[in-house]
Formats: structure tokens, sequence, C-alpha cells
């Protein structure tokens, strides 16, 4: 009997395998966590595993890693979903075979027959040699001599002290507890730097040293005193580094005599971290009255640097802790929701926006599962965790929530040799914000709307008003031959105001090319000055036009760009109607990554722009006459942007006041 496993997260893929197969002849399992096959898959009792990959699930692929891991001659036959991705993917992992669904019985029996007769047959174990009798084992004589026993006590003793690493109050009382016990020492106490929040904690930065442990004093007064670094005990041992006795010359000063009787002992030992002090430990004589030997001092100074250097290791704890421990309130209490993910696709941390944001409906626990995250972000964080290289912030859009809109940002964390550990997932939600940026647009383009519909019905009331006078004597003065040159001048002005306007709003209106064709710009200039002298019909306007050996050829649509210029060129006729003159220079530059541009400026000899002008020139609906819309410059720059190009209002020189520079971009032959 052969036995199958099935990972499926739901049991419709097992039923309908079990359905197919003969009980007889196939043992089917069942499991949802690959956790729960590591003693089958090592204990060879499996003929093939079976993995469910539905849709853009990437929990499938991570699970045939596992598998290749835990049993690597099992055949691995997955059963795809309609949108699956990761096909090739899991070929190259290994996979014997990708089916689709749904089951083809025929098929799934034919290939399970197959593997079978072609499985990896493992070669016989080897034979064992034959057992000799083994050597007598010859001890050191050191081993022969001495008992083990004291040696296993004063190991039994020091893992005591081992079991409250982390907390150094009872990590000193036992260390003095069992001082005592070895040594018989009456009283003895510890004092020790200290921060405020922090009691029993060494702090390098603190001259003051309090009691952290103590036996054979009275806890209330030893609360009441304090040892400083710069006086006293303190003050000697941070100098010298060395041990100080009560009856040695070294004590003769009053204030360290005061403090060896205000705590009862005989001689004071430095704690140090191999660095600097880190407090003061004073002992008694012992419980007979005899005093310490020198030998004993020497393995207590050295025992106490040892504790020293864990009470160092406890501060940079409790530091690492308290940073952590804000680092998760920060991440805990942040709008964005905040996910780290580690190689095993294990949610290692999950803030509570996260946990409201991915947790689906009747889901038991407040952790959050992996399988909980969207498929579309799963497949980004597997890749990340692949590739080791962070992804740009991208716009999510859930397919249930078409309204949502997300802001996903995921980084690698913890690389080594180039391969990360974890990753970060931050998502924000957009989707206010977005829709309030949707009501503002919305809102401008009413407000524009509204503006331009008032001042459009203004500017058309006045070219209806000479046609409505003439209207109204047509009748009377049909006859007379200045009336009806009048009326044939006013229509024809009328009119010119009229199409003027139209050709305006189509070219706002417009937001790509209607066509594209070669264009000499000399030509384009010359006809969009002729463009512009129909609506200022001025006798002594004059344009001069630089003369270049290389004509410059422009690509674009000619009715948008020739309005354009002519635009430009109807302002410039505009600022000095008594004796109008239009100058246009062009010359051609070169940009970033080889891109060619022609810079054409057009200059009037009229008064300039003003410092207001300056910046509201291109703004539409500005304009310093009393007549027109204002959308002259704003046509013109909607009509340069849709080419690629940029429109300026340069600040004027003495001989040309007012510029304005029109940049097009041009491709490398025209260029050339």
């Amino acid at each position: 009997m052969k036995t199958i496993l099935v990972l499926a997260p739901t049991p419709v893929l097992p039923d309908a395998i079990r359905s197919l197969l003969s009980p007889e002849d196939y043992r089917l399992l069942h499991r949802t966590d690959i956790g729960d096959i590591e003693p089958l898959a090592k204990g060879s009792f499996l003929d093939a595993c079976i993995v469910d990959a539905e849709g853009g699930d990437v929990r499938a692929l991570w699970m045939i890693e596992k598998l290749r891991q835990l049993a690597p001659h099992t055949p691995i036959i997955v059963f795809k979903g309609a949108t699956w991705e990761w096909e090739e993917e899991a070929y190259l992992k290994g996979v014997s075979a990708v089916l689709g669904k749904p089951v083809r019985g025929r098929l799934l029996i034919s290939m399970l027959e197959r593997f079978g007769k072609h499985a990896t047959v493992q070669p016989p174990p080897r034979p064992l040699p034959a057992r000799t009798t083994p050597a007598p084992l010859v001890r050191p004589t050191y081993e022969l001599a001495n008992s083990p026993q004291p040696a296993l006590q004063v190991l039994r003793r020091f893992s005591e002290v081992l079991t409250h690493s982390l907390n150094a109050e009872a990590m000193l009382r036992q260390f003095l507890m069992f001082l005592r016990e070895i040594v018989g020492i009456n009283r003895s106490s510890i004092f020790l730097r200290y921060s405020a929040g922090s009691f029993g904690v060494a702090n390098p930065d603190s001259r003051q040293l309090r009691a952290a442990a103590a036996i054979g004093l009275v806890p209330v007064a030893l609360s009441n005193i304090e040892l400083s670094l710069d006086a006293g005990i303190g003050g000697f041992l941070f100098s010298t580094g060395r041990v100080l006795r009560r009856d040695s010359e070294d004590a003769n000063d009053g204030e360290i005599q005061k403090e060896f009787q205000l705590l009862g002992a005989q001689l004071a030992v430095p704690i140090l971290d191999r660095q600097t002090i880190v407090g003061v430990a004073l002992f008694d004589e012992r419980l007979t009255g005899e005093p310490l030997l020198n030998q004993e001092l020497e393995l207590i100074f050295h025992l106490l640097e040892q504790l020293g250097l864990a009470l160092r290791n406890i501060w940079l704890h409790d530091q690492v802790v308290a940073n952590h421990q804000m680092m998760t309130d920060v991440l805990r209490e942040l709008t964005s929701a905040c996910v780290v993910v580690d190689r095993d696709l294990k949610i290692l941390h999950a803030n509570k926006a996260a946990r409201t944001m991915f947790s689906q409906p009747g889901h038991r626990g407040a952790e959050l599962e992996f399988a909980d995250l969207p498929a579309a972000l799963g497949s980004k964080l597997y890749q990340v965790l692949n590739t080791g290289t962070a992804l740009a912030p991208f716009k999510y859009h859930p397919t249930e929530e078409p309204q949502s809109i997300y802001n996903v940002s995921i980084a690698p964390f913890q690389q080594q040799d180039g391969v990360p550990k974890s990753v970060l997932l931050i998502v924000d939600d957009r989707s206010k914000e977005e829709q309030l940026r949707r009501l503002e647009v919305e809102t401008g383009n009413l407000r524009l709307v509204k503006t331009m519909a008032d001042r459009l019905a203004h500017e058309i009331g006045n070219a209806l008003v000479p046609l409505s006078t003439y209207q109204q004597l047509l009748a009377d003065k049909y006859k007379d031959p200045d009336f009806r040159a009048g009326l044939e001048t006013a229509m024809a002005d009328s009119v010119k105001r009229i199409s003027r306007l139209t050709s305006q709003m189509r070219f706002l209106a417009r937001d790509t090319l209607v066509s594209r064709e070669a264009l000499p710009l000399a030509q384009l200039l010359e006809d969009a000055f002729h463009e512009a002298q129909k609506y200022q019909p001025l006798k002594s306007a004059n344009l001069k036009l630089d003369k270049r050996e290389q004509p410059i050829v422009l690509a674009g649509d000619r009715a948008a760009l020739k309005h354009a210029v002519a635009e430009v060129m109807l302002n410039a006729l505009q600022a000095n109607p008594s004796n109008a003159k239009v100058e246009v220079r062009t010359h051609l530059d070169s940009g970033e990554r080889g891109s060619h541009w022609v810079h054409i400026d057009i200059m009037d000899n009229g008064p300039g722009f003003s410092a207001e002008a300056l910046k509201k020139v291109p703004e539409p609906f500005f304009t310093t006459r009393n007549v027109g819309l204002g959308l002259g410059l704003a046509v013109t720059r909607k009509i340069v942007e849709t080419h690629n190009g940029k429109l300026e209002v340069i600040d004027g020189r003495k001989d040309h006041p007012g510029t304005v520079r029109i940049s097009l971009p041009l491709d490398a032959n025209a260029a050339a």
C-alpha cells in the first residue's frame, strides 16, 4: 500500500482524490500545515506528495521548497488553479508534474504508478564491523586521587547564580549567599551605579552608588546610605582600582572610616567590567572573627570582575528591551500597516493597523498569518525574500474593494550575504486622500468652467454688440454704401474674434496630437506671424528672423504649433501698436541622455513684463488689457506641453524687455 500526502488548505482536493483512488492500494493523508509532516517525511513513509496551489497563492511554492528539504527523493505533484503563475518556478524547484484542475483519475493513477516504478532505491546499509573488547580506560592520576564531588558542588552553586542572569538584584543576592556559604562572611553588601527607574542596574554615566543587595544588614538603613565615586570608599576604589582594608594606612580618611563603620565592613573590593568601575562590594570578617586571606581576596576580586561584566550585559539588555518596547509602541500606534515576514513566511510582527486591515472574517485568534495577506502582496514579499532587492513604492487596488487605494512599500531586513532574513511591508491607506484629491480637482475644474463660461459669454457678447447694432439698422440703411462697408467690417472683426475663441477652446480640450508631420521652422514662424497680423493689422509691424545655413525641421501638429506661436506673436504686436517690431531668435541645445532641443525666443519692443506679470502670464484668464479672455499664453503652454516642450517667460533685457521662449524637442536627424 502506498502512502500519499496531500497538502491543501481545504478538504476539497483531498476528498476528490480519495474518491478516485482505491483504499486497498493507497493510503491518503491530508495536512494543512507543513510543520505536521516532518516526522513522516524524515522517516521515508511517503510515496508521493500532492500540493494544492490555488490562485496567486505563493505559499504553495514555499511548501515545495520545504518538502524538497525534508524529503529530497519523494515525487511531488502540484494541482494548480486557473491563475497560478509559479509553474515554471515549481519545475525549477524539483516538482515532478504540474496538473490542472479538476482531478483526472486515470492520469493521476498512471503518474503514481510510474513514480513507484522509477523511485530512487536506497542502497542497503553497510554491515557493522565485528565488536571488539574495548580497551580499559586509563584515568589520569589527579582524577584518581581526588574525588569529583567538590568540583560538581561548585558548578551546582554557580548554576544557581546563572538562573538570575537577567535580574541584577536577585543575581547579586544569590552570589552573596553563595560566597557566605563557601567563605563564611558575616555581613556583606554591594553598591552599584544607578539611574532613575533602573534600580540595581549599572549606569556608566552616574557618579553615585546605591545599595543593590546585602546580607546581615537592615534594608531600611541601606536605603538612606549612598556612596560616591568622588569621595570616601568609592572615590578611593575609583582612583586606585584595588582592594581597601579598614585597618590599612590608605583608610585614614575620616569619610572612609565613617562609611566602614556605618556599613559594618572591614574591607572594600571594586567591581570592574574591564573598562571602568560599576560598583563596590563591602565585606565583614568571617563568622569566626578571622580575616580573609589574600588568596581568597584575589579570587573574590576576579569573581566580582565577572559579575561586573554580567551587570554591564544586564544594563545593555535593559536598554535594548527599552528601545525595542519603544519601537513596538511606535509601530503599534502607527496608522500605517506594518508587517515583518521571515524566510519561513511567518509573521514576526504585525501592528494594530495591519491586523485590522488584513484579518479575515471568522479568523480565530488575534495573530496575523501569511495566508491572511492578499495574494498580490504575498507574491511581492516572496520576490523580495528571494532576490534581496527592495521594490519601489507602488499602488495597490484590492479587487474586492475597487474604491480603496493603498500605497505599498516592501524593503528587505537583516541582509546576510545578500539574502534577507526578513522583509518589512508598509501599507498606507490613501483612499480618503485620493478621494479628497479627486474632489479638489473636480472642484477646481468646476471653478475653472464657471470662470471660463463667464469670460467666454462676456467676450462673445462683445463680439456680437456691433452685429446687433447693425442688425437693428439694416432695414433702414441697407442702401447706404457707408453703412454696408461698416457692416462688412463689423462682421469680419466679430467672426475673427469668435473664430479665435473657438480655436482656443478646441486646443485647450486636446490632450494628444491630431497629426504629426515635418515642419520647417522658418516657414512655421512666418505663417504664425501672418496669422497674428489678422487679429492685429498694423502696417508698421515688422518680423525679424535670424538666418541659419542649415534649416531646422520640427515634427508635430502644424495647425496647433502655428496657433501656439501666433498667440505669442500677437501679444508681441499688442505690446507696442504704434511701432510694433517682433524679433525671433532660435538656437539648438543638447540636454540629458543625448536629447536635442530648439529654443525659440520671441521678443518685442514694448515696455516689458512687470514682476507680477512674470509670475502670472502663463496662467489662464490673466491679461493686462481691457479686452480678451487672457487665454493666449495658456493655450500656447497647453499645445507646447502636448508636444513634450515647455514655455518660459524670461526677464527682459534693455534691448528686448519682453521675451517668451518656446522650447521643443528635436530628434537626432533634425538636430544634425
